[in-house]
């Protein structure tokens, strides 16, 4: 049985998925913009996926054809983990500004390597089939309930190529279900958001946490799945 989050945190789904669209009206988009109050702790974050992705494509493993980056903003991560991998990319985020920046400005010529920019919330959002070889979701599951995010993995499943991986890298409760209601988010435990992977059908290959992040950032893990 999945956890009733919708019940017993969110106060109403509506209104939680309204307010992080309002949060992030406001939010600028710039990598200061992206990370919050930590844009020191960028390069740490990339470097830690670097490491994690090499673990799961090339020879033998996924392809380097084609991802996606989920939840992208102005494609912080694209820019700095994806794109030295993959021959081409898309990017989907709900916030059409982040987008145009990302496409005007901060991918620079690179800009040339992104096939399609969708601008859609990932509750509504359907990845085109058998068309990746890895979907990157960083800080955006926490955007989803429970039953919006199981759905949204049985459909990137669908997305993968052969061989393909699903990664998430989100921040994990220490204990429970953590709800920030300045950015409408819910931060999960680690067995609460591996009980929801088992519900899609998807293997976990690996968990990893990433290290290097001062003691008040809520710890991060990520999760590599096909």
């Amino acid at each position: 049985k999945l956890y009733p989050l919708t019940c017993e945190y969110i106060n109403g789904e509506q209104q939680f998925y309204h307010r992080a669209q309002q949060f992030y009206e406001d939010v600028a988009a710039s990598e200061e913009g992206m990370m919050g109050d930590f844009v020191e702790i960028s390069n740490v974050d990339l470097e830690g996926s670097r490491q994690f992705l090499k673990r799961f494509v090339g020879p033998g493993k996924a392809g380097t054809h084609c991802a996606l980056d989920c939840g992208s903003g102005i494609g912080r991560v694209t820019k700095g983990v994806l794109l030295p991998v993959f021959e081409k990319m898309d990017m989907v985020d709900m916030m059409e500004h982040f987008l145009l920046h990302a496409h005007e400005e901060y991918l620079g010529d690179d800009a040339d390597r992104i096939e399609t920019y969708y601008c859609y919330n990932l509750q509504e959002f359907t990845p085109p089939s058998c068309k990746y070889d890895l979907i990157w979701i960083q800080w955006v599951a926490c955007h989803l309930t429970d039953k919006d995010l199981m759905k949204f993995l049985i459909r990137c499943k669908k997305s993968l190529r052969p061989d393909g991986v699903i990664v998430i890298k989100d921040n994990m409760a220490r204990q429970g279900c953590k709800l920030d209601p300045v950015d409408s988010s819910i931060s999960r435990h680690l067995d609460i958001m591996k009980s929801i992977i088992a519900k899609t059908g998807l293997e976990v290959m690996a968990v990893q946490q990433q290290e290097g992040f001062p003691d008040i950032v809520m710890p991060v893990w990520m999760i590599a799945m096909k």
